[in-house]
């Protein structure tokens, strides 16, 4: 019996677990997998400044083991998300014999508040030969869930070009196939990627993963260029999805079990693993699935210009705060939320009233969760009528 088979048993829990068990296996022997590609997404949060060698140049890459002997490996973790998470699945990471020769090169981390972007990535080289591009999701900063909310009515917004972009450059400088990925936004970002880069780079790519990322608006499913790739894609949405439920799906997903509720469920350290796979479920959480239908119902309701006017208002009153991202933000969250209800109170009359309106219209997505029928197919098809892009 293969050991990796015999030590099955042993691997019940999450992605800190798995490593515990399957780390010790090179690829070798055992095959990478959708957990490996959860792993190496989430792995692209850490901040890589002055540690991995960017995209431009031609430098050597850089180990996990010598990242994790870097005098200057605590920058990595200065002002993400789940910092504590994250540094312990690094260090699981870098002492296991399955990742700790991953190489890193290409890393690009670019925010711009005028362009309203947030957009990161870095590639991967596996000892299996592997090529693995992942994007990074929405991080701490406002600009990044600015961007977030844009989405709504704009298309492409600045981080989808630059995944294309990206994609270009990393396969001139690698040959070979290679795998595409991200987690939260930056798994949009792997499918509007490979949808949009040159098509010899395109025709190498091997698979996407899309890891509860927002989907794309019905008329984008329904184009030639995401046919040319939807044969490739695997979404994995945990089980109280709300962030992979957003906009349109094709239907093809799988649901991952999870701990906690609703958005806590999009934290990848909260998904279920066993024998060296997710735990799935038959389908979304009935409850969480109406809830989605009727926010994107409420999304797709609203034109262009509502979506606009309604981003811009909210994130002008977040703006008052004079903050530009969540640590901050919540490091003194009881005096900036009294300099948002200031703002909202010193904003002009029509904004308030369209605040009240169409934030109401967000909070019946909710009062209504149990009085709404459930579909009989698990698919968030959106609309054909015009609406936000």
């Amino acid at each position: 019996m293969k050991m990796w088979k015999k030590a099955a048993a042993e691997a019940t829990g999450d992605l800190k677990k798995y490593l515990e068990t399957y780390g010790r296996f090179p690829f070798s022997a055992y095959p990478f997998n959708e957990v490996d590609s959860l792993l190496l997404c989430q792995l692209s949060y850490l901040r890589y400044d002055g540690l991995v060698p960017g995209i431009k140049g031609n430098e050597d890459s850089v180990t996990l083991e010598e990242l994790g002997s870097n005098p200057r490996k605590e920058r990595m973790f200065r002002k993400i998300l789940f910092e504590a998470e994250n540094r312990a699945l690094f260090e699981a990471l870098v002492t296991s014999r399955r990742f700790q020769t991953l190489k890193l090169n290409c890393y690009v981390n670019y925010v711009d508040r005028e362009r309203e972007t947030q957009f990161a990535a870095v590639t991967y080289l596996l000892e299996s030969g592997i090529v693995y591009v992942a994007f990074r999701g929405t991080d701490e900063s406002f600009v990044g869930w600015k961007e977030d909310f844009n989405m709504a009515f704009l298309y492409p917004v600045p981080g989808q070009i630059y995944a294309a972009k990206y994609l270009n450059i990393v396969a001139g400088k690698f040959s070979g196939a290679f795998y595409v990925g991200g987690h939260s936004k930056g798994g949009n970002f792997a499918i509007y990627g490979a949808m949009n880069c040159a098509g010899p780079v395109r025709n190498r790519i091997l698979r996407i993963y899309n890891m509860d990322g927002p989907g794309f608006r019905p008329e984008i499913l329904h184009s030639d260029r995401y046919k040319r790739i939807s044969g490739r894609v695997e979404r994995y949405l945990p089980y109280s999805s709300v962030i992979g439920m957003l906009f349109a799906t094709d239907g093809r997903y799988r649901v991952v079990q999870a701990k906690g509720l609703w958005l806590i469920q999009h934290n990848p350290s909260h998904w279920r693993v066993r024998n060296g796979h997710f735990v799935t479920a038959e389908h979304i959480s009935d409850v969480i699935r109406r809830i989605d239908e009727r926010l994107n119902t409420w999304i797709l309701a609203m034109d262009s210009e509502q979506c606009r006017s309604l981003v811009d208002a909210v994130y002008s009153i977040v703006l008052a705060t004079q903050t530009n991202d969540l640590p901050t933000f919540a490091a003194d969250w009881r005096r900036n939320m009294t300099k948002i209800l200031l703002a909202i109170r010193e904003t002009d009359v029509e904004t308030k009233r369209f605040l009240r309106q169409n934030l109401h219209g967000l909070f019946g997505a909710w009062r209504n969760r149990d009085r709404t029928r459930a579909p009989g197919k698990v698919v968030l098809s959106g609309s054909s009528r015009s609406g936000c892009h």
